[in-house]
């Protein structure tokens, strides 16, 4: 079973890391401020010498603004200051929980700002922009009141024993381009609440919005407990390779986590690596009629939402032979009746795909789903307009071997594949690399949980998808990662124990 995902080199860091692609970012004459979002306060990056790097708008496919591209030889400066700052910050856990809350304020009263730049980089509609900036400042509440707690340790000795657990220094996080904002919380909100510092490095397709991000932050926290730098590589792989980094957190590619785990070795840095999912959904036989239409609404938005460009999104449907005509059918009407449009639209319910190089994905691996015999029920193509749109792509008849069901897509694609028995959706199902979640709708709750429990992967939903709890552990088996994040795990992740013995008298 194929393990490379997203393309990108295995022995490199790419820039590009929730698709893994190492496209180029473009260079060249700085582009002009005008129809710009506004984006202040974005202060240029202080001390930069790398010049600067285009970003562009995928509605457009055109630069519409520029970030830092700054170099390797200033991290040795930026991680020092980490740590400088990690002395007072470890220091305080009451001061960390009030600079948090006041941090998270301080991103819901930027959202105005945030929401429309994050869309005009990334491409998402404005009201998914607008839900990812929520949920960044709910992470730091949640995590700003989520502390570790000493645990004594029982025994048959004269010693009275505890765990106390120790922030471990300045972390690095590596941050993708489908949720910047909600990835860059993921790692940073638990991290900073821990007592550590953290360095982050955003996509170079989408680093504007975390820059912003970084300077609404800054209104809260003291200087250099998060700094984010932008730039193209090598600036990713010495990060996450510095001797002053002690925890490195990733999402990506498999290959590229490879890399990461090997960079970070060479200093015995710990590892968080988030490395994809190929999630497969099981439809039932006992969906009722009067149901289906609703149940395939759901799906459909389960496997699309911001343009399929989510690590846990359906990536492959299983649908009775029964019902599998229908199932096709109604799929297919609904993504012919989405609106696909730039994301500042209101009007739009699916932007664009989000750079060049996960479009250039997209379209071969639903060219050769057509040559290998697959049949495109909707879409099938790119959409004759400037920038990167793809119309929404449900594809029938697909060889369970094509690399469209293999592999991860992760665009607006979702094979529908036919089964007899449900014990060969559930083998089909597991034969992956992954095993980051999946899901299986029905009508008969309890059976419907029966099948849930033999799913190979690390969350499991029932009548629902990549629907998760800020309290709930993140992680997946096989190829979708090592380590755990989210919750009191995501927390405790980012901490070492400290065990104190002492006698019980002098």
């Amino acid at each position: 079973m194929p393990t490379s995902p997203r393309p990108g080199p295995p022995e490199t860091v790419p820039t590009s890391l929730s698709a893994g692609t190492s496209g180029a970012v473009p260079t060249g004459p700085r582009p002009g401020a005008s129809g710009t979002v506004p984006t202040s306060p974005r202060p240029r990056a202080s001390g930069t010498r790398g010049g600067w790097f285009a970003v562009l708008d995928p509605a457009t496919g055109e630069a519409f603004d520029e970030a830092p591209d700054q170099q390797p030889d200033e991290l040795d400066a930026i991680v020092g200051r980490a740590h400088a700052a990690w002395r007072d910050w470890r220091a305080d856990p009451a001061a960390r929980t009030t600079a948090l809350l006041a941090a998270a304020d301080a991103v819901v009263a930027a959202g105005a700002d945030l929401a429309p730049l994050l869309t005009r980089e990334q491409g998402k509609p404005l009201a998914e922009s607008q839900a990812e900036v929520a949920r960044t400042a709910a992470r730091l509440r949640y995590f700003a009141e989520l502390s570790a707690e000493t645990q004594p340790i029982t025994d048959d000795r004269p010693i009275r024993s505890e765990i106390r657990w120790r922030p471990l220094g300045p972390v690095a996080a590596i941050v993708p381009w489908n949720f910047p904002l909600q990835l860059a919380s993921a790692k940073f909100a638990p991290a900073l609440a821990a007592g550590n510092t953290m360095v982050l490095k955003p996509s170079p397709f989408t680093p504007l919005a975390t820059r912003l991000l970084a300077s609404v932050l800054s209104t809260a926290l003291p200087p250099d407990v998060l700094t984010v730098v932008t730039g193209r590589e090598p600036l990713g792989a010495r990060l996450v390779s510095h001797p002053g980094i002690r925890h490195v957190t990733f999402t990506g590619s498999v290959p590229t986590g490879r890399a990461v785990a090997r960079a970070a070795a060479a200093s015995l840095a710990r590892v968080t690596l988030e490395l994809g999912g190929n999630d497969a959904a099981i439809l039932l036989e006992d969906v009722e009629d009067g149901e289906l239409e609703r149940i395939t609404d759901r799906l459909f938005w389960a496997a699309f939402r911001n343009c399929g460009q989510i690590c846990m999104a359906v990536k492959r449907l299983y649908a009775p032979a029964r019902l599998y005509s229908r199932v096709v059918d109604a799929l297919a009407q609904r993504a012919k009746s989405t609106v696909v449009g730039p994301g500042l639209d209101p009007g739009s319910q699916l932007g664009p795909v989000s750079n060049a190089p996960q479009l250039a994905r997209v379209e071969h691996h639903t060219a050769r789903a057509l040559a290998d015999g697959a049949r495109a029920a909707a879409g099938g193509h790119r959409l004759d307009r400037p920038g990167y749109f793809f119309a929404p792509t449900i594809l029938a008849d697909v060889p369970p071997d094509s690399p469209v069901v293999a592999q991860e897509q992760f665009g607006p694609i979702l094979p529908v594949l036919p089964y007899v028995s449900l014990d060969e959706a559930i083998e089909a199902a597991n034969d992956t690399g992954f095993g980051l979640g999946g899901s299986v709708w029905g009508t008969d709750l309890d059976r419907a949980e029966a099948v849930a429990g033999r799913l190979e992967c690390g969350t499991v939903w029932i009548n629902h998808h990549a629907e998760t709890s800020l309290a709930q552990p993140f992680a997946g088996v096989k190829d979708s990662g090592v380590g755990v994040a989210g919750g009191p795990w995501g927390l405790y992740g980012n901490l070492s124990p400290f065990v104190v013995h002492r006698p019980v008298e002098a």
